[in-house]
């Protein structure tokens, strides 16, 4: 068998005879295409990071900060962090130049199951959830000004948001190129909004109204600062930069990954670095802190002070910054669970895609489905705190792989190589965040973990368990051969450009994980 092809046979070993048959017959032709040039990418970072937070409760960092310079402090060195760690995936995603991001660097160089443990909590809570809010804060500013006087009924909420769901999932099937333009359009709508908020807060400092951005009332607290609430204001911060890694999940399909991904980076964390620094400053130019902190709308607050009978253009510009977020994470988190499924820790109709659009329908129908399946859950919010802490747990646990790849595999090409001392000094940063989450929501935590770690029976069932019952798999390859009809799907050609058959060759030979024992059985699908 050719190298190019044994990649394929993850998914496809247990597929039905007819989809193995026809879904080589269209290997000609058939596979993600390469669609996201720079300008896109960056739209990407900028998109997903940029959600509805920045307008609507920037208070986390500041309320626990204690004071307006210290929480600025705070902004720019999360930053900077959130950098060196965006600098560390660059590096990754050149060395390892696959979809799936950091679920696929933690499979290559850990094994499957801490691979699985990842995909299994993206898949259970963090994309849905996160999703479902996002679209709940777009339906909800959508139809606050048809409630003036009261909030918006729970059912229309929860249908909006619905239909927005709905609608970015038809254009994400639909087109590559519409999706990422719809990306592009929102995310330059956003940073437009945000302009505005930082070019009054320069007008306001002209006029003299910087009395909280002087320094001995910039430090001036308002509550006693404390080793624990600065940790947790950090944490608010990495929150709020949320994202930064979700280029990674699309590194198959960007133009000239080896330079448009680092590129990207070193435009996009920089700008919205930029950004929330100065429409933090902007908003203490209209309102003190502890107005601030009242607010339910920042942004809407800092309108109705400022822009007077235009106040209208901040609800406008939340809803549409959150319409642009949502089509951002379908976008990557179901090249997430497109690059499972591909990897064998997902049903294999999820690695298909669309025979003449080329996307990934199955992964988008997945996506979407989950995401309303949340919508109809009263406890979003519950599930987003419990699980925030693993998702971080995640992004060191990649950083640290870094270092261990240099340990075990030093020869291998890197199109980047960064000093060590970037992912030392962001694990050192990682820990500290770790340790202060640990001790001041010890509970939380502890719930987070337990729902990651319902993942390892699913793995043992699932993926390392073999000798499944003949009448099992038998049903598994009738949904998939009649999800595959629906659809219209067939396997991708993942050799279908001498570029990537170069780094499918590569990764045969190359990416073995270095946990040998748990992955040599970890290549059948999730039949």
């Amino acid at each position: 068998m050719e190298k190019g092809a044994r990649h394929r046979t993850n998914a496809e070993k247990n597929l039905p005879a007819g989809s193995q048959s026809e879904s080589r017959s269209g290997e000609g032709g058939v596979s993600l295409k390469k669609e996201i040039g720079l300008v896109s990418a960056c739209g990407i970072i900028v998109g997903n990071i940029i959600g509805s937070g920045i307008f609507v409760s920037p208070k986390g960092v500041l309320e626990n900060a204690g004071s307006v310079g210290l929480a600025l402090i705070i902004w720019i060195v999360t930053g900077l962090i959130t950098a060196v760690g965006a600098l560390c995936y660059a590096e990754l995603g050149v060395t390892i130049p696959k979809s799936g991001g950091d679920y696929s660097y933690v499979k290559d160089i850990f094994g499957g199951l801490a691979g699985f443990l990842r995909l299994w909590i993206a898949v259970l809570v963090i994309y849905p959830t996160n999703q479902a809010v996002i679209a709940l804060t777009f339906s909800n500013y959508v139809l606050q000004p048809l409630f003036p006087t009261c909030f918006p009924p729970e059912y229309g909420l929860r249908l909006l948001a619905a239909i927005c769901l709905l609608l970015l999932t038809w254009v994400n099937c639909s087109s590559v190129r519409w999706a990422t333009r719809v990306q592009d359009i929102f995310t330059a709508g956003k940073l437009l909004a945000l302009a505005l908020i930082i070019i009054m807060g320069v007008v306001q400092i002209c006029k003299g109204e910087y009395f909280w951005l002087e320094p001995k009332n910039a430090f001036e607290n308002f509550q006693e600062p404390s080793i624990g609430l600065i940790a947790l204001a950090f944490l608010q911060g990495s929150f709020a930069y949320g994202g930064w890694n979700f280029l990674n999940y699309v590194t198959e399909e960007l133009v000239d990954p080896y330079k448009n991904l680092p590129r990207a980076i070193f435009i996009s964390i920089p700008l919205v670095t930029f950004v929330y620094v100065f429409a933090n400053v902007a908003y203490v130019t209209a309102m003190s802190p502890q107005e601030l902190l009242a607010s339910n709308a920042v942004a809407v607050t800092f309108g109705e002070k400022l822009l007077g009978v235009m106040a209208w253009i901040m609800p406008i510009s939340v809803a549409l910054s959150t319409f642009g977020g949502v089509n951002g994470s379908l976008f990557t988190s179901s090249r997430l669970f497109f690059a499972g499924a591909r990897e064998g820790h997902l049903p294999s109709v999820l690695a298909m895609i669309h025979v003449k659009r080329c996307t990934p329908i199955p992964a988008l129908l997945f996506t979407c489905i989950s995401t309303l399946l949340m919508l109809v859950t009263s406890d979003i919010y519950t599930l987003i705190n419990y699980v925030g802490f693993i998702n971080y747990l995640f992004y060191g646990v990649t950083i640290a792989g870094q270092i261990v790849l240099r340990w075990k595999k030093p020869d291998i090409p890197r199109p980047i190589k960064i000093n060590l001392l970037f992912p030392i000094i962001y694990l050192l940063f990682w820990a500290f965040l770790l340790v202060f989450s640990l001790w001041s929501e010890p509970v939380v935590c502890g719930i987070g973990l337990a729902i990651m770690l319902t993942g390892v029976p699913v793995y043992f069932l699932g993926v390392y368990w073999q000798h499944k019952p003949s009448c099992f798999n038998n049903f598994i390859k009738l949904i998939t051969l009649v999800s595959q009809k629906m659809c219209v799907v067939v396997y991708p050609n993942v050799g279908g450009s001498s570029e990537t058959e170069m780094i499918n060759e590569d990764s045969e030979e190359q990416w073995q994980p270095i946990n040998q024992s748990v992955d040599s059985k970890d290549k059948n699908s999730v039949k």
